[in-house]
Formats: structure tokens, C-alpha cells, sequence
């Protein structure tokens, strides 16, 4: 197909113009290119194809030293390059300590909800366990881990480092106290 051809010629020489035109007529091979790219990904890969597309037009038509393309195939194996050292980059990304990838992912099964009379008014929350951590400041941390981090008595335990049994009181100690506070706030 020259038209293609053409626009690759002049969005290689820095014609914006071409890189707009070309992105509609080629958009759904580099879709199907970088879905057969990630088919190899593990599940639950925070690139989608979408954004990999994007991400490697964004490096075959923009401001780089001009490359030009001999045809469609030469442009859709710079496509297919592109997409591989992204997807690479990715990879060592994770793998960095910065990234977190001296840790395991954890699924987070069932979270519990938060009690019903903690999810009514956030701003009036907020303030009773500013209130409750001057007072308690772990029974504040393990209210925090249970409600806004969605974690167990026992996980919040761990994190705290007390036992489940102490966190199962300090839990009960801290819903009676903020409800408490929730209730003579709305008063």
C-alpha cells in the first residue's frame, strides 16, 4: 500500500501531519502486534496492549534521529522491535528493589468491608482518629490497616507486630470508641 508508505516516508522526516494520518490505517496491526506481544505476560501485567501501542508509535514517529522505513513490513518489524525492548524495560523495571521486586504479590482473597458506621462521613472519621491516636496511638494504626488498607485482625497483627488476640481487642476497644465519637459528632 504506497499511501501508507508515503505517510511513514514523511512522518519519519518529522511531518506531524503524516504521524496523525498514519496512526488510523495502522493502529489495529500494532493492536493485534502487541496483543500477541503480551500474550506471554503473566496475568494481571499492568501493560495492556493499548497503552503499548501508544507507547511504541510515540517512539517509531517521534522526534528521534529520522528513520525512514523501506515499506509496511519494515515499519511493523520497527513496530514489533519497539514493542519488545518496552516490554523488556518493563520487566527490569519490576525487577528493580526500587519497584518492589524483592516482593511477592499477595492476593488480597476476601477483604472484609469496614463496619457500616465507619463508612457514613470520612471527614468526621478523619477527625475522630486524629482524636483516638493522640489517645491510642496503635488502636488509630490498626484502625487505619483494617478500614483504609482492607487488612484482617490477624495480617494488622502481624504488621503491628502484637499478637491476634491483642488486635482482636484493641480492634474492639477501637470500633466502640469511634462509634462513640461518630455518634456525639452527629449530635
Amino acid at each position: 500500500m504506497p499511501h501508507v508508505t508515503q505517510l511513514l516516508d514523511a512522518a519519519a522526516t518529522g511531518d506531524r501531519r503524516a504521524a496523525a494520518d498514519l496512526l488510523p490505517l495502522v493502529y489495529d496491526e500494532l493492536r493485534k502486534l502487541a496483543a500477541a506481544q503480551l500474550a506471554d505476560e503473566k496475568p494481571g501485567a499492568t501493560l495492556q496492549a493499548t497503552a503499548l501501542v501508544h507507547e511504541a508509535y510515540l517512539r517509531l514517529v517521534g522526534p528521534s534521529d529520522a528513520v525512514r522505513w523501506d515499506n509496511r513490513g519494515h515499519f511493523f518489524a520497527a513496530a514489533a522491535e519497539a514493542m519488545r525492548r518496552i516490554l523488556v524495560d518493563a520487566a527490569r523495571r519490576k525487577r528493580r528493589t526500587k519497584h518492589g521486586g524483592d516482593r511477592g504479590r499477595v492476593e488480597l482473597g476476601d477483604v472484609p468491608a469496614p463496619p457500616p458506621n465507619l463508612r457514613d462521613d470520612l471527614l468526621a472519621l478523619d477527625a475522630a482518629l486524629t482524636r483516638l491516636a493522640a489517645e491510642d496511638p496503635q488502636a488509630a494504626r490498626l484502625v487505619e490497616l483494617r478500614h483504609f488498607a482492607g487488612l484482617s485482625v490477624p495480617d494488622a497483627a502481624r504488621v503491628l507486630g502484637v499478637s491476634p488476640r491483642t488486635a482482636d481487642r484493641v480492634w474492639a476497644f477501637a470500633r466502640a470508641w469511634l462509634h462513640r465519637e461518630l455518634v456525639a459528632a452527629e449530635s
